[in-house]
């Protein structure tokens, strides 16, 4: 079993993709930005392999008007075949698997055809990024059913008539979802029968869309997970939590360690990946994996400390000084604990006091190394937060700004700029 995120990472890793206005997007700038997004999106994968993360969805932004044949004009495939061979290889080599979730305006039921040959050339787009890279069937493209439109049977029809139509390469690597709105877990799996597409199980989308019938995860999971072939590869799941006080439907900062492992203990003797949809990214896959590994130790836990240290110090010197008693003994692994603490201290609103203690803690890594000149911005930026908390945002910047500027290694992996 694999757990991964999507997209981006959170923390000082790998960099940001970036687009721009169709009116700006020349032949030249077009190539500027592919190659960008394109290491970009090696860092991420050196990242997850450092990070011993094996799952990861990429985002379907590398590319600006990958769809829109009209806008790009390049041909990037071949521009940049050596970059996606090199990337390909990579993800083979650190037994990565990868995948791609095209947006929701790619709508395969749509009475609309012009909607339909748009949403098809979206799925040429990401079958061709998929295909550069060399990688078997096993790396997906997930896709949703799309609208009812008043009529749902017409609806699911036209979804069926499109995906017949579609070229064997797209239909290869297409997966089908169930959605929070529209078509309930056991709708897709009927339209998997009439499709051969596999289902992927998504938990929060079915607490809040279900014939009636609820069931529990284990069995859901069971029956998508037998919609899968062997040339598919593992099953996969998607996993998230409710935010509270979002709207229904949105995901969580985080996700809760306890929740988690209540999901996963209950579908864990089936043999499937489970990908979470949470806004810190990585960081949750990380907890993820570690608090559901059996060959990792203290030291693991250390590792992270370091990086989440300062972050829980200027929230609670209460649960920064039991987060280090707890991790003396150096024979334990107390993974859960750390995490439910971990939480505790994000989750508790910010005050000046711990908020200024931190940042002096953090500017002790540079302070030695400054100007004169340096030295009195951050003193002026520190009173001004002192009165005004939310100008520590700003402290904290100039701050990372400086660890960059001098190399302050420790500082610059450190999640204090970040949550």
């Amino acid at each position: 079993m694999n757990i991964g995120y999507a997209c981006i990472t959170r923390g000082p890793a790998a960099g940001r993709y970036r687009t721009c206005r169709k009116q700006n997007a020349t032949p030249e700038h077009l190539t500027t930005l592919i190659k960008h997004n394109l290491t970009v999106l090696e860092n991420m994968i050196e990242y997850n392999h450092h990070q011993k993360i094996r799952l990861f969805r990429m985002s379907s932004d590398m590319i600006p008007f990958g769809s829109d044949f009209q806008t790009n004009t390049l041909d990037w495939s071949t521009l940049f075949k050596s970059e996606f061979e090199r990337i390909g290889k990579k993800i083979d080599a650190y037994q990565m698997r990868v995948s791609m979730h095209p947006g929701q305006y790619t709508v395969l039921n749509s009475p609309d055809s012009g909607v339909v040959e748009r949403a098809v050339d979206d799925l040429v787009y990401h079958t061709q990024f998929m295909e550069n890279l060399n990688l078997d069937a096993t790396h997906k493209i997930i896709l949703h059913i799309g609208g009812v439109y008043g009529d749902k049977k017409a609806a699911i029809d036209r979804f069926v008539n499109t995906y017949e139509k579609l070229d064997d390469l797209i239909k290869k690597r297409l997966i089908i979802e169930n959605d929070d709105r529209s078509y309930n877990i056991e709708e897709v799996i009927e339209i998997s029968k009439l499709t051969g597409a596999p289902v992927v199980y998504d938990n929060l989308h079915h607490k809040i869309n279900h014939s009636g019938s609820y069931g529990n995860d284990y069995d859901w999971v069971k029956k998508a997970a037998e919609t899968w072939r062997k040339n598919d590869g593992r099953p996969k799941v998607h996993y998230s939590e409710q935010q509270i006080g979002g709207r229904v439907g949105s995901h969580s900062q985080s996700v809760s360690i306890d929740a988690f492992l209540e999901f996963y203990n209950a579908v864990s003797p089936l043999d499937i990946d489970i990908m979470l949809e949470v806004k810190d990214k990585n960081l949750s896959a990380r907890k993820c994996l570690l608090a559901t590994s059996t060959k990792l130790d203290i030291k693991e836990l250390e590792l992270e400390w370091a990086r989440y240290k300062y972050s829980v110090l200027e929230r609670s010197p209460a649960i920064y000084n039991e987060i280090r008693e707890l991790l003396k003994d150096k024979e334990d692994y107390p993974v859960v604990t750390f995490y439910r603490l971990i939480e505790n201290a994000l989750n508790t609103e910010l005050k000046t006091g711990p908020s200024i203690n931190a940042l002096e803690h953090v500017w002790g890594y540079v302070k030695n190394q400054v100007t004169d000149k340096e030295k009195e911005k951050f003193q002026l930026m520190k009173l001004a937060s002192e009165s005004e908390l939310s100008k520590l945002v700003k402290a904290k910047a100039y701050v990372l700004k400086l660890a960059e500027k001098y190399d302050a290694a420790y500082l610059l992996q450190s999640l204090y700029f970040y949550l």
